[in-house]
């Protein structure tokens, strides 16, 4: 692939990856990592966990300096000068970047992010290339009360990339596209499963108009994206004035104790439907060698055994994003502390008996 930047600018290109909780987008970002396009590419990962989970499942890369940990907040709210701290740093090396990858947080709205790359400290060494946001097709209405910040990743991004249609009916399909285009005069869509999709359409487009963000004073008083057909569809789409912190809760959860794989799994089908998402690395007694890998959605839950611990110390770290007063912090820790392997108990071998029989 040829170079990514303009012609006569030093800028260097940057595609933010968006979309709810579980969408798909550690994914795709591991399908761009792991393409054959020869640029060398900085991470930006973007949890808003206080164990950041999804840095951890990135892969293709060959050392930790090449991935920046952007955990415990949302960088289009309240840690927006730790993404601008972060950048910063990556322009700095001595081997400067030919593209930078964010993933954002589930709950972030695409358009604060997007307001930090136009700022004029930023816009010279910084070209906003593209605002994805991957759909979960098997979730997408799943939660309602989220629909206004999912309207909002859609209404920011130029393009949309449909994920897990392997899971779903054509009917659904065809659902969501009505709701797409109910809403919507134009957008692009890509249909996939696993974020499997041609590297020359996510990479070094040059797509992104800034003229979407000139909507966003429009939006603060009506309420509606710039391409929201019906004004009367009730759906207020002002996440960008609100900290997350108000909005979302997180909870995390440390052993090194073995869990069980079974229990654990029961323990995930039981999340409260106010847990949004669920994720993290297993320490279990049935791999102790090899972390396991949970991931929840909705209902929807994966597991699957990762490689090795590669001399890190074995230990389970679990991650949950739910409403703002849906993550009771007392009933989670009970529910995975029951995950727990007993550890065997030894029995002693009974005394041998001091009593003295007398032969006849």
């Amino acid at each position: 692939m040829t170079s990514t930047n303009q012609p006569g600018t030093n800028a260097v290109p940057l595609t933010v990856l968006t979309g709810f909780l579980g969408a798909g987008k550690t994914t795709l970002l591991n399908r761009i990592l792991s393409g054959d396009h020869g640029l060398r590419v900085a991470v930006l990962v973007n949890d808003f966990g206080s164990i950041n989970i999804d840095a951890e499942l990135v892969v293709g890369i060959e050392s930790d300096g090449d991935v920046i940990n952007l955990a415990n907040g949302c960088v289009c709210c309240n840690i927006r000068e730790d993404l601008v701290t972060a950048v910063t740093q990556v322009m700095a090396r001595p081997e400067q970047p030919e593209y930078i990858l964010l993933e954002a947080s589930g709950v972030a709205d695409p358009s604060g992010i997007a307001l930090t790359f136009m700022d004029e400290d930023m816009r010279d060494r910084i070209r906003l290339d593209s605002i994805m946001c991957v759909v979960d097709a098997e979730q997408i209405f799943a939660a309602p009360e989220m629909m206004e910040l999912k309207l909002r990743q859609v209404a920011f991004a130029d393009l949309l990339i449909l994920n897990k249609v392997d899971l779903v009916a054509p009917e659904q399909i065809g659902r969501i596209k009505a709701w797409l285009d109910d809403r919507f005069h134009r957008y692009r869509l890509v249909r996939t499963s696993l974020g499997n999709v041609p590297l020359e359409i996510l990479l070094s487009v040059g797509r992104f108009d800034p003229l979407q963000l000139e909507a966003i004073s429009p939006i603060e008083d009506s309420g509606h994206s710039p391409d929201c057909r019906d004004h009367n569809c009730g759906h207020r789409l002002h996440y960008h004035r609100q900290d997350h912190a108000q909005v979302f809760s997180t909870w995390s959860y440390e052993t090194t104790e073995p869990l069980s794989l079974e229990a654990v799994r029961e323990a995930a089908q039981k999340l409260p439907a106010s847990i949004y998402r669920c994720k993290g690395f297993l320490h279990t007694v049935e791999e102790p060698g090899r972390p396991v890998i949970l991931q929840v959605v909705g209902k929807r839950v994966d597991i699957v055994v990762g490689d090795e611990w590669n001399g890190r110390e074995p230990q389970s770290r679990i991650v949950a994003i739910g409403a703002h007063d849906g993550t009771d912090a007392a009933a989670l820790r009970q529910l995975f502390d029951r995950c727990h392997v007993e550890p065997p108990q030894v029995f002693a071998p009974p005394a041998a008996s001091s009593r003295m029989f007398a032969l006849s």
